[in-house]
Order: structure tokens, then C-alpha cells, then sequence
């Protein structure tokens, strides 16, 4: 079992930045992959960033591609995304998902083996 607990939500104007952080623990964490995901009110849940186990490849949905980048640090069990120049288009809730898949159809959230609880964003335009 892993266990995944994000933080780093917050209000923010249109055009802020802010680091979202999730804390893994439970399982060994360099043997997996993470992405983030995430579901404003009323939509669906889609896809917003993942990296592999290595940390040498990255992928990102085309809506958040330039404006986010996504990171982890093996030492410290934590994956981090950086997300700029927020709109209101962002405003949503963002969890965070790891895999023991390692590379291939990590944007699919049915790949995804542990979910956290998700901490919400919302961007005031």
C-alpha cells in the first residue's frame, strides 16, 4: 500500500504561480511512477502531468504544456508540480497518482495504482 498526501493548494490570481507537493509513503517510492491529475466542478477528471521512475521523461497534457512542469525527488518520497501563469481554466481539484507502470499510457488514469485525497486549486480571474 502507498500512501499520498498533497499539499500546496491555495487561492491565487490569474497569473500566479504555486507548487503543488505530494508525499509518498508505504511502498518504495523510486519504483514507481507519478502523475498528477485533476477535476474541476462539473467535469470529468483528465490529465495533467506524469514522470517515469527514472525521472527521464516527463509528459504533459497539451492544455497545461509550457505553464507546468512536473519533478520528483527520490530522497525526499515527493513528486512536485510546478504549476505558472495560472487562469481560471486551472481551477480545480489536483490529485496526485502513483504506478508501478513505467512509462507507457501514464496520462490514462486507469494505469494508476494508489490515488491521494487531492488539495484544491482555484485561481480568481
Amino acid at each position: 500500500q502507498m500512501h499520498l498526501v498533497e499539499s500546496g493548494g491555495g487561492l491565487v490570481q490569474a497569473g500566479a504561480s504555486l507548487r503543488l507537493s505530494c508525499a509518498a509513503s508505504g511502498r518504495s517510492f523510486s519504483d514507481y511512477a507519478f502523475g498528477w491529475f485533476r477535476q474541476a466542478p462539473g467535469k470529468s477528471r483528465e490529465f495533467v502531468a506524469a514522470i517515469n521512475w527514472r525521472a527521464d521523461s516527463t509528459y504533459y497534457a497539451d492544455s497545461v504544456k509550457g505553464r507546468v512542469t512536473i519533478s520528483r525527488d527520490n530522497t525526499n518520497s515527493s513528486v512536485y508540480l510546478q504549476m505558472n501563469s495560472l487562469t481560471s481554466e486551472d481551477t480545480a481539484v489536483y490529485t496526485c497518482a502513483a504506478t508501478v507502470v513505467g512509462e507507457h499510457g501514464l496520462e490514462f488514469a486507469t494505469r494508476y495504482d494508489y490515488w491521494g485525497q487531492g488539495t484544491q486549486v482555484s485561481v480568481s480571474s
